[in-house]
């Protein structure tokens, strides 16, 4: 994740390096889609709290910048609204038997780590909390002298020991803030539903073993309740390019409303996408391709043209827009951060729009952390909140509702959930929340970024 919610949600962002890694999975084909369930972690009952997540994951995420159709996987997204996070978790089964992890879904990192356990009696381990290799007949740490290893910028040839045979591949991972997640790079069987309900194993998927967890961005309250990270993002080891020669190199997800109680299931799909979608005439399907930075090719990156409020365009200079030589600029869209964050005079220019156009009363006191809320305690007064749109590259207009960047921060009061990226570094970030109620799907293949309001409700 490199920046996960930038003030919202205490969420951390590795500073992931690449690696080149062949392909882990069989080219069988497949039965079906693999759908898996997405869980959301609402950071709002905790603004503050929800800020300083996102203002850290930024700071990571910056200095990270330093054939025919194929099967579907399927998973739930879970909301972590009950624990005052901002993030999207995974139900990812992993080992033989199957045992079940929350993991962030990050389409702003590469690895897919998990928090292991070393015990050989774990009975005192609540279900859930750890993986536990010893558990798992088909779990293997990669050798130190394994190709695989020798991809990883973290394990010095230093740790190899030469005189010994079994002398296991060991990772360090450390964090913008002192974090750190370590132990050994291996590989496991996951087993994931398909579209139809049934099961498919997959094996040898590669993943951080991480025996000691520590630090603010990956233990305690800060991590509320994911037991490690499964990285979505462009490299190869991530967890969308494991699976992606078997699957299509595409994967797709649509973040429900948190605010909506119950909370509805949200899915993430390996493969498949808004090509299932019926072609009607009521069908809106909108594609922009997927831009690529040369020193940061984790994150996705979209060309944004411009920005309207009310049908006006903004004036904002379209070179803020684009990616320079040095890297900086660009938009990333990432899951891993709550709020949308934009680049300095790009946002002045959006908060500035915002205040001449809200026709509601300001509220008594700001948010801390925001820089414009208004009294909607009439419910019939939300609708007149400004209507924001972002041209893309291709012609594609993003059109979210005022409800993705307009959040309700206490009773009666909502906040422009839009921030500044502070720094100079010009970079801008589309967070989940501006991303509920589309269907995004990233191909891979195509290079390209497709989007609907239609198909969230699909199964």
């Amino acid at each position: 994740m490199q920046t996960t919610m930038l003030s919202v949600s205490p969420f951390f962002h590795l500073i992931l390096l690449l690696f080149s890694l062949a392909d882990l999975l069989n080219a069988a084909a497949a039965a079906d889609y693999l759908k898996l369930p997405l869980l959301h972690k609402n950071p709002f009952s905790s603004p503050s709290q929800a800020l300083s997540s996102d203002t850290h994951r930024l700071s990571l995420l910056f200095s990270a910048l330093r054939r025919r159709p194929n099967p579907t996987l399927k998973s739930p997204l879970i909301s972590g609204a009950s624990t005052g996070s901002g993030q999207y978790f995974v139900d990812l089964r992993i080992g033989t038997p199957p045992q079940s992890l929350l993991l962030v879904a990050d389409t702003g990192s590469d690895l897919v780590w998990v928090k292991c356990s070393a015990c050989r009696n774990c009975s005192h381990h609540p279900p859930s909390s750890a993986f536990l290799p010893r558990h798992s007949s088909s779990f293997s740490p990669f050798h130190c002298f394994d190709p695989h290893c020798r991809l990883l910028p973290h394990a010095p040839p230093h740790l190899c020991n030469h005189t010994r045979l079994h002398s296991p591949c060991r990772f360090l991972y450390t964090y913008a803030d002192g974090s750190t997640s370590s132990g050994f790079f291996s590989k496991e069987t996951t087993t994931l539903k398909t579209l139809t309900g049934s099961e498919t194993r997959l094996k040898d998927l590669s993943f951080g073993c991480g025996f000691r967890i520590s630090g603010p961005s990956v233990s305690g309250a800060q991590f509320n309740g994911a037991r490690g990270v499964m990285g979505l993002g462009r490299g190869p080891i991530s967890f969308s390019t494991q699976l992606g020669r078997r699957f299509g190199n595409k994967f797709s997800y649509c973040l429900m409303d948190y605010t909506l109680s119950p909370p509805p299931t949200s899915y993430l799909m390996i493969g498949g996408g808004l090509r299932r979608l019926p072609v009607t005439n009521a069908t809106k399907i909108s594609y922009t391709p997927l831009l690529i930075n040369p020193l940061s090719p984790t994150f996705y990156y979209i060309a944004v043209k411009s920005i309207t409020v009310d049908g006006v365009k903004l004036p904002i200079n379209p070179t803020l827009w684009a990616i320079d030589e040095q890297g900086n600029g660009g938009t990333v869209v990432d899951s891993g951060t709550t709020l949308t964050y934009l680049a300095e005079e790009a946002y002045k220019e959006v908060l500035k729009a915002m205040r001449q156009r809200v026709k509601l009363p300001a509220a008594a006191e700001l948010t801390p952390g925001f820089d414009l809320c208004v009294n909607v305690s009439n419910e019939s007064q939300r609708p007149s909140l400004p209507r924001v749109r972002f041209q893309l590259g291709n012609g594609a207009v993003f059109p979210p509702p005022a409800r993705n960047y307009f959040l309700e921060t206490e009773e009666g009061v909502m906040c422009l959930a839009i921030r500044a990226v502070e720094g100079g570094n010009g970079f801008s970030v589309i967070g989940n929340l501006m991303q509920q109620g589309f269907l995004l799907e990233f191909d891979k293949e195509a290079s390209r970024l497709g989007f609907s309001r239609r198909g969230c409700g699909l199964p």
